[in-house]
């Protein structure tokens, strides 16, 4: 990664001509009295604004600390044999983000990009647990003093678009951004097995500030 991540600029080149248009709106309907219509066009420019906002996190210090990938409600906290994204048994956490989430992604750990795994697919509600399975997602593998790691980005049924621009070798600090995806989606962190989940189902998180799991 050249240039550390930001859901602000990742998003200009979809509000900005929003808002720029509804500024020339407001302008030059003035006369005619139909100003509103330029109103209507910055709000909806605000809107999608609001939506890549990325706002500095608190990040905790401790080195035993594994913070959250993503904002959003934990739907399941599950221990698996066996899955395609991780090496081996893993206990996965998976977290969905509503429309109205900030949908960038940091790193649970200081580690390093291992793999990057892209894979094409539906475009399921990501509430829906199926969702894990068939959906569009890219699969970010960590090397971290814990153990392996794995965050692993869906598109959800408006997600239509998954922003990782890391590869292998890249280093991240612990809340580091390293992507986003676009509205409603699901992110999952796989972690190496036995490791104390600090969260539980419908719980809020935030990425880079909610401690979600710890290491002995």
């Amino acid at each position: 990664m050249n240039k550390p991540f930001s859901g602000w600029r990742e998003g200009v080149r979809y509000y900005a001509p929003v808002l720029g248009l509804g500024l020339l709106f407001s302008v030059a309907l003035w006369p005619a009295g139909y100003t509103w219509i330029g109103f209507l066009i910055l709000l909806l420019g605000v809107a999608m604004m609001l939506f890549f906002r990325d706002f500095p996190r608190t990040i905790p210090a401790g080195p035993k600390e594994i913070v959250s990938p993503a904002d959003g409600t934990i739907v399941a906290v599950e221990d698996l044999e066996e899955t395609p994204h991780y090496g081996g048994p893993t206990r996965r956490v998976s977290i969905f983000l509503s429309i109205l989430s900030v949908h960038v992604n940091r790193a649970p750990c200081e580690s390093t990009v291992t793999q990057v795994k892209y894979a094409p697919g539906k475009f399921k509600n990501a509430m829906n647990p199926e969702s894990s399975k068939v959906n569009e997602s890219n699969a970010v593998w960590l090397d971290t003093p814990h153990g392996p790691m794995t965050v692993r980005q869906i598109s959800g049924a408006v997600a239509r678009r998954i922003v990782c621009p890391v590869v292998p070798g890249t280093r991240l600090e612990k809340g580091e951004r390293f992507g986003m995806i676009r509205f409603g989606s699901r992110t999952e962190l796989y972690l190496p097995p036995g490791t104390e989940v600090c969260v539980k189902l419908k719980d809020k998180v935030y990425a880079g500030s909610t401690v979600i799991a710890r290491r002995s």
